[in-house]
């Protein structure tokens, strides 16, 4: 039987910042921070990809003035609807990757991961680190700081609809969704930080996956890793 996770409403004012209630005594935060929108709006929302759409298709048209022999002067009128469509597109893409980068707020604990995330419905989810099987940091290329993807795959039982995750859900895992760190700045950092605090709680060693790195595997926190099996 699937297990569900606690799933909490932010109200209009927290109890602590990013967290839908107070810290018990013996719980302290070891990171907390947000995606940075750049790099949220690149890689969930592909604004290149749209970007490249619109450039493919004012050059389409282009040309097709071009070889119309329409005059020059012209140009701007005959351009105006797809400019406009293309700077509206674009804008609204920013503007959804900046409001959902504002609203998040991803927190690691000594006990559990809390991502607060959603733009209009607001939700917390609460992931035990017990409940954690492995990580896998992904790293978005040239995006500075750093930054990238941190998976989270949960026990086989513990469950959250993906649609409820999106944005931050690993892609093309709707079978098992996986929770996603995204566009974290500096996130191989944050990653090794969780493995340190899962290893604390579980007891047990954080086995490198194929994905880590080989000169990483050797180390005691891989980027990359999933419970080790006795």
């Amino acid at each position: 039987m699937t297990r569900p996770l606690h799933v909490a409403r932010e109200h209009e004012l927290e109890p602590q910042h990013g967290l839908p209630e107070k810290l018990p005594a013996d719980e302290k935060i070891l990171w907390q921070g947000s995606p940075d929108p750049w790099a949220l709006a690149r890689s969930a929302f592909h604004l290149g990809v749209l970007a490249l759409y619109f450039g493919v298709l004012l050059a389409w048209q282009v040309a097709e003035l071009v070889g119309s022999g329409v005059a020059l002067a012209a140009w701007p009128r005959a351009l105006a609807v797809t400019l406009l469509v293309s700077g509206i597109g674009l804008s609204l893409v920013m503007l959804l990757a900046w409001l959902s980068a504002r609203t998040t707020v991803y927190t690691l604990t000594n006990q559990r991961v809390v991502m607060r995330i959603g733009i209009v419905l607001t939700v917390a989810f609460n992931l035990p680190l017990k409940r954690i099987e492995g990580a896998q940091f992904h790293p978005l290329r040239r995006m500075g700081k750093g930054t990238g993807d941190i998976a989270l795959v949960l026990e086989r039982d513990t469950r959250i609809a993906w649609l409820q995750l999106w944005p931050h859900a690993r892609p093309w895992r709707v079978a098992r969704p996986q929770p996603l760190l995204r566009a974290v700045p500096q996130a191989e950092d944050v990653c090794r930080l969780l493995t340190q605090a899962w290893v604390a709680v579980n007891g047990q060693p954080a086995a490198p996956t194929r994905e880590t790195a080989p000169q990483e595997r050797t180390g005691t926190s891989p980027s990359s890793w999933q419970a080790a099996t006795p």
